[in-house]
């Protein structure tokens, strides 16, 4: 912290001579170079620290600049959510980056904690393209986890790194009104589409993002859970990335943040594809590059930023800050979606 100053204040002569007021300017000197104590060895080992920790914010500097006044969704889930030491490290960098200027938006999953709190009441589950067939039953458990349990616990890590936090679900302020989403699978005798019945299963039909400005102009960190009503009045459960996409897109977002249990896009080497458009994603697909859970996860992308969102990120949550390493250094940390030119 830098010394404050004392504003048209002159010293006295008691200043100058009352004990204690008079520094030894000898001993302080000697002081500093020893740490009192400490070997000058380890204060210049400290000093280069402190030197490489300056240089790291000097890189980040012209990021600041760029994003402050944004707004950033991140979908918050996988390894994050299930570890302590990784849902504080995700709470700070979500704390710091409200102080330093950008809004970011939380929408949170939750469906291995559903998963666990149906098998504790005995609630079996079926699945269908990834998505679960929600009973009313159903429906009722995943608004209580998701709403209630995760949501404030979110809320809690938020407040402990230093921040605001304000905890909804889709249903608060009109946020989202969701529409009944309809799938259709295949017959594997006839190889006849048929339509299939999910239940609760939703998906944004339309935004208001009054609620989320508010909070954003009153220094407080949005925390969504995916459930929303429908025009119809039922409850219905929504995936947290779909949610964070349609969020994003009706913001104009700076960035949607995906984050997931893998490294980010990868070819067929293995290697991480750090840039990506589209179109690139539309072949990646269609020749087998991209399979199972990452396609609906890129569609949500590409659905965002042709919508509005400027880019789209998809992350690995299992690394340590990898979100501040993605939008605050050159070499970034994901992959990167956005519009081709």
């Amino acid at each position: 912290m830098a010394p404050r100053l004392a504003v048209g204040r002159s010293k006295t002569a008691m200043d100058r001579t009352v004990p204690g007021n008079t520094r030894n300017r000898e001993t302080e000197r000697l002081q500093r170079a020893t740490g009192n104590g400490r070997s000058a060895a380890l204060s210049l080992s400290e000093d280069k620290q402190m030197l490489a920790k300056a240089e790291t914010l000097i890189e980040a500097l012209p990021y600041f600049q760029r994003y402050a006044g944004s707004t950033f969704v991140v979908k918050y889930g996988g390894h994050a959510m299930g570890d302590p030491e990784a849902a504080r490290d995700f709470a700070q960098d979500i704390v710091l980056l409200k102080a330093v200027g950008i809004n970011p938006v939380v929408v949170h999953g939750g469906g291995p904690q559903i998963g666990a709190m149906l098998k504790k009441l005995g609630v079996e589950s079926t699945f269908v393209d990834g998505l679960r067939v929600t009973d009313k039953a159903t429906a009722e458990i995943a608004e209580m986890v998701l709403s209630g349990a995760i949501n404030k616990e979110l809320v809690g890590w938020i407040a402990a790194a230093g921040g605001k936090a304000l905890g909804i679900s889709g249903k608060d302020g009109g946020l989202v009104t969701a529409r009944k989403v309809t799938r259709t699978t295949k017959d594997p005798d006839s190889n006849i589409e048929q339509a299939v019945d999910l239940g609760f299963v939703g998906e944004p039909a339309r935004i208001d993002t009054t609620i989320l400005e508010t909070a954003n102009n009153a220094g407080i960190i949005p925390i969504v859970a995916p459930i929303a009503a429908g025009d119809d009045g039922h409850t219905y459960n929504i995936n947290a990335d779909t949610m964070a996409g349609a969020i994003a897109a009706a913001l104009g977002a700076a960035r949607l943040l995906l984050l997931t249990d893998v490294t980010g896009v990868l070819d067929k080497q293995g290697d991480l594809l750090t840039d990506l458009t589209p179109a690139d994603i539309a072949r990646l697909k269609a020749d087998g590059t991209v399979v199972g859970g990452m396609i609906p996860k890129l569609d949500t992308c590409v659905q965002a930023v042709e919508a509005g969102c400027e880019a789209a990120v998809v992350l690995d949550g299992r690394v340590g800050h990898a979100m501040l390493l993605e939008f605050f250094t050159s070499r970034g940390a994901g992959t990167l979606i956005r519009k081709g030119v």
